[in-house]
């Protein structure tokens, strides 16, 4: 019975998000869902990615609670909805359709969905989104693609943020890089850091090189 209830659940998902991605697509809105776990730098690799795109930027803000990282973006003067799931440990197209009535998509070229903090649920479910990346980080170790499979699994990119710490935390970059393309041989893979910038400007260029409409 359980079972299919969580089909249920994620065919009327899917429905949902079909209808999203048909409104993005009209509005010709290249659409990115961001995951990772928390304090990966999903804001921070937004805030990097903006100025770089030489384009008109949208952002869904995903929490539990709070609108802290929303008002990080609203500060750079950036259309922002907050979406506070008061517990659910994932956003879901629902409420992407709910969020983007609230927003005003025409003449947006790039929407990024910052997804709730969560290596699990978010895999489950389509938003309407183009493309999926998912945010690692050094201090969170290098076994990450190993033990979230079905996430990292899903993904168009994997970006490796906070790359100024290599030398001082126990990480083995080719390990990670291994577990990702046993799993994923299409996923790109991005190290980063949002603190020195490195990296930032290839990660953009692959994503402006992603967006159909541009």
């Amino acid at each position: 019975m359980k079972i299919e209830i969580v089909k249920n659940i994620l065919e009327a998902n899917d429905q949902v998000a079909l209808l999203n991605r048909e409104t993005f697509n009209n509005l010709n809105v290249f659409t990115v869902n961001v995951m990772a776990s928390p304090g990966a730098g999903k804001t921070s690799l937004i805030l990097e990615a903006i100025p770089r795109l030489n384009s008109s930027v949208a952002v869904i803000e995903g929490d539990v609670a709070s609108s802290i990282d929303s008002e990080k973006v609203a500060r750079f003067n950036i259309p922002v909805v907050q979406i506070n799931t008061g517990g659910n440990c994932h956003l879901d197209a629902s409420m992407i359709r709910e969020a983007i009535k609230k927003l005003s998509l025409e003449g947006i070229r790039y929407l990024f969905i910052e997804n709730i903090g969560n290596l699990i649920c978010p895999a489950s479910f389509d938003l309407g989104e183009h493309i999926r990346i998912v945010i690692s980080s050094v201090p969170e170790g290098d076994d990450k693609p190993y033990k979230y499979p079905g996430l990292f699994s899903t993904v168009d990119a994997v970006i490796l943020n906070k790359i100024d710490l290599l030398p001082y935390v126990d990480f083995n970059i080719e390990y990670f890089k291994n577990g990702i393309t046993a799993i994923n041989k299409k996923a790109k893979i991005f190290p980063v850091s949002c603190k020195t910038d490195e990296g930032i400007d290839s990660w953009v260029e692959w994503l402006k090189g992603e967006n159909r409409y541009k």
